[in-house]
């Protein structure tokens, strides 16, 4: 009997003693950092990766992400130093550096986003308030989110996080300004294009008026040369008809009368109504081209 509720009391110190062992025991991995808070007041932080011991019961292991976390940042409104408006979308990278004095000031990873996105947005206004809409859209982004970065790092030193980075992912005209501005542009960019338009009608005119003038001219120039070779070339043809009549009148009027025969009964339907002794037909009764009776006494 005794051996028996001895064994009990051995077993359930034994399982007090593993309870005890494991409450007494807990992990911190890579990627964070654990506050030890006692009794709620915080004892120590623990950095380093590994197992690490703790007062059981007491002692309350509080982890907290040591990596970059993200902050998306909703669009904000933001007025440049020319009055032009801004609908900026933005977002950071934060490191809680100090684990101790981020759960003293915030306690959780929520609070601490709400309490940057005010930050961030009261950062932005500062900055881009003091520059023109074309230093923020095109000319120095860079700068102003490094400027942007500084402020919110200095401000968020006392909740124990490092602000790493700062972006500006887009920022534009609100959509009423933007349809103004682009209405605006595409007004511009019409009359450009019509007045570019006039100039080429204008260019495309003169080209042409230019090259009727010279065209004219040109064929002005040839006109005058083709008369001219066409003249020499009568010329030279009625010397050689005159050499050819002063050489053999025979021949010549011959030639002239096939001429006239060639030219005259081509395969138009041309119809003549002559007489058979007609002296255009002289050569069909005679191949010497002489009357019948010049051609008797001739014989």
């Amino acid at each position: 009997m005794k051996n028996g509720i001895a064994g009990i009391v051995s077993l359930f110190i034994l399982l007090v003693a593993v309870v005890v062992g494991y409450s007494s025991l807990f992990t911190v991995s890579e990627t964070q950092q654990v506050l030890l808070v006692r009794l709620g007041e915080p004892v120590r932080v623990v950095t380093t990766p590994g197992l690490n011991f703790k007062v059981p019961f007491i002692d309350t292991v509080i982890s907290i992400d040591k990596r970059i976390l993200d902050l998306e940042n909703p669009a904000q409104e933001v007025i440049a130093s020319d009055q032009k408006r801004l609908v900026v979308d933005a977002f950071a990278r934060y490191r809680i550096k100090d684990a101790l004095r981020f759960y003293q000031t915030l306690g959780s990873i929520q609070a601490a986003n709400i309490q940057l996105t005010t930050l961030l947005n009261a950062a932005m206004r500062r900055v881009l308030g003091e520059v023109t809409f074309i230093t923020v859209v095109r000319d120095d982004r860079d700068a102003l989110m490094s400027k942007i970065r500084t402020q919110l790092d200095r401000e968020t030193a006392s909740y124990g996080i490092s602000v790493v980075d700062v972006r500006i992912r887009r920022a534009d005209l609100p959509e009423q300004n933007s349809q103004a501005v682009y209405q605006r542009m595409q007004t511009e960019r019409q009359r450009e294009a019509a007045e570019f338009r006039a100039q080429g009608g204008q260019k495309a005119q003169e080209i042409r008026s230019r090259a009727d003038r010279e065209a004219t001219v040109i064929i002005a120039d040839a006109n005058s040369q083709a008369e001219q070779v066409r003249g020499e070339g009568d010329g030279e043809r009625n010397r050689l008809f005159a050499e050819a009549y002063g050489k053999d009148v025979d021949f010549f009027a011959f030639y002239r009368s096939m001429t006239a025969y060639e030219n005259s009964m081509k395969s138009n339907d041309t119809r003549f109504l002559l007489r058979p002794d007609s002296e255009f037909f002289r050569y069909f009764a005679n191949p010497a081209g002489k009357p019948p009776a010049a051609a008797g006494s001739a014989r």
